[in-house]
Formats: structure tokens, C-alpha cells, sequence
């Protein structure tokens, strides 16, 4: 089916989450996070009980952790994340082939993880670093949705011709109170748990076709 927008079949920007989007980090990101949690004491229920995915880790440690120890414990955790890139990041179905599809300057990735990890994540995989929106560059995170209307600033396009690709229900939440159109990839919740434009099962499930207009998106739907 092709994609349609609140100003029609036309957009001028892609906007990716990364892990669980664009990639796969999920072993390493549990592994990490259970090493941490068990080097500060904390209880395996409590880390199980906390949402990993789709959060910045200040988030997550400041749900865990009492300030006093918060900085060292942040330093930590990415030290562990990024020390565990190598061989830990695997490159989803249909990204490759989407993001060479893209004109220049038409795409960004807007992702929870700082800096340093989000980019070593990607070379990992293989990806040029694009626009980037990170941890560090905003006050407040997913589902928020200043990380996408910052995204959309930053490559100069009208938010309402923005599409977001995102597998977690914060990015969701984030990409439609940003008033862009939502893809939700089932890559690590089910159908059922995303509320989207248009479900899809991954990244290969989407086609581009770029043209004078802008792009116009189509999908097979079937998760």
C-alpha cells in the first residue's frame, strides 16, 4: 500500500530509530545492562521490572539508582555498551537496500542512545553516520516528541512531511505528537502493542521511490 500523509503521498524526510530499527543490539543491551545491574546491586526483578529498550540510559539509571551515584553508574553503562559493540549489532533485514534507496540530506536517525554508541553501533553495521539526533542533544526524551521535531528542524523539512520508522511504542508515541506519519516495525513487539499509520514486519517490507515531489513510501502491510 502506499503511504499517505496528512498533506498527501509526498514526504521529504525518513526519520529511523536505530536499535531495533535500523539494527540489532537486543543480546548486547541485555547482556550489558545485567553485568551493570549486578556490579550496583541491583536485584534481577527490579532491572526486569524497568523498560530497556527505547529509553536513554539516564532515564533507566534514575529509575534504579539514587542521584548520589548516578554519573558514575551513566559513565558505566556506556562504557560497557560501547566496549560490547563489536560482534554485539547485527544489520536488520531491508536496511541496507532503504537507506541506498535515499537521497542525500533525506534521512536521520533519532535514537535514545548517546553519541559515542549510537555511532559505533552504526559503523558496526556498516552505515554512514547522517543527521543524528542523540541522548545529548535534547531535554526531553521519546515519547516525547522533541527528539523528531528537532530531526525535522535540523534537515529543514515540515515535520507534517515526515515519516517515522520506529519498533518501539515510546518512538510511536514520540513520531505522533510530533504530527508526522508512523511505520512501526514489528522487530521486537508484537502488532498488537504498536499503534501506527502502518505495521510492517521490517525495513524490507518498504519501498521509496524518490521523485520532483518528494518520496512517496509504499509498504506490504502483511506482519
Amino acid at each position: 500500500m502506499k503511504l499517505q500523509g496528512t498533506h498527501g503521498p509526498h514526504f521529504d524526510a525518513l526519520l529511523f530509530d536505530n536499535d531495533g530499527t535500523l539494527v540489532s543490539s537486543m543480546e548486547s543491551v541485555h547482556r550489558c545492562w545485567t553485568r551493570w545491574a549486578r556490579e550496583y546491586g541491583i536485584a534481577d526483578e527490579a532491572l526486569t521490572a524497568v523498560a530497556l529498550h527505547g529509553r536513554p540510559a539516564a532515564e533507566i539509571v534514575a529509575d534504579l539508582l539514587p542521584a548520589g551515584v548516578r554519573d558514575e553508574a551513566l559513565a558505566r553503562i556506556e562504557a560497557l555498551e560501547t566496549e560490547d559493540v563489536v560482534g554485539g549489532v547485527v544489520l536488520l533485514p531491508g536496511t541496507k537496500e532503504l537507506l541506498c534507496a535515499l537521497p542525500a540530506g533525506s534521512w536521520a536517525v533519532v535514537t535514545s542512545a548517546t553519541r559515542p554508541l549510537a555511532e559505533a553501533r552504526l559503523r558496526e553495521a556498516g552505515i554512514d553516520i547522517p543527521e543524528m539526533v542523540t541522548a545529548g542533544d535534547i531535554t526531553r526524551g521519546k515519547p516525547d516528541p522533541e527528539p523528531f521535531l528537532l530531526a525535522a528542524a535540523r534537515l529543514g523539512v515540515d515535520p507534517a512531511r515526515c515519516v517515522v520508522f520506529e519498533d518501539a511504542p515510546a518512538g510511536l508515541a514520540a513520531g505522533r505528537a510530533a504530527g508526522m506519519t508512523t511505520v512501526a516495525l514489528t522487530t521486537t513487539h508484537p502488532a498488537a502493542e504498536l499503534d501506527a499509520d502502518v505495521v510492517v514486519r521490517d525495513l524490507s517490507a518498504v519501498s521509496v521511490l524518490a521523485g520532483a515531489g518528494g518520496m512517496t513510501i509504499e509498504t506490504d502491510d502483511r506482519t
